[in-house]
């Protein structure tokens, strides 16, 4: 076993499981099925068309729900990198800032909750 291997054991023995926190994630990206889409009335959302670009972000007083009908955007921010493609159901909570990249010109429904 090599050096760092044994620090590694011995700093994952000692690590005390009370002060570990859960954080809920500001971006939560997940597919929905047709149920689900027409439950939420999706369809009837407005639609936001952006080209290729980049620009900050931020989330304030609102949580944002989307649904991604064309393109690809990469988003970073402190928490993580995400992409974000068609078919996608994304939710952007309130209190993230991010930079959106456009890579592939967007279309998405969207809502504000």
């Amino acid at each position: 076993m090599t050096l760092n291997a044994k620090f590694l054991i011995f700093a994952l023995s000692n690590i005390n499981l009370k002060n570990i926190i859960a954080v809920e994630s500001k971006v939560i990206i997940r597919q929905l099925d047709k149920k689900e889409f027409d439950e939420l009335g999706i369809a009837g959302w407005p639609v936001w068309e952006k080209e290729e670009s980049e620009f900050p972000w931020s989330y304030e007083g609102f949580d944002e729900q989307c649904y991604i009908l064309e393109g690809e955007a990469y988003i970073r921010s402190i928490e993580g990198n995400y992409v974000i493609k068609a078919g996608d159901f994304v939710t952007f909570k309130d209190g993230l800032q991010c930079d959106w990249k456009i890579t592939k010109p967007i279309k998405k429904h969207y809502n504000f909750v």
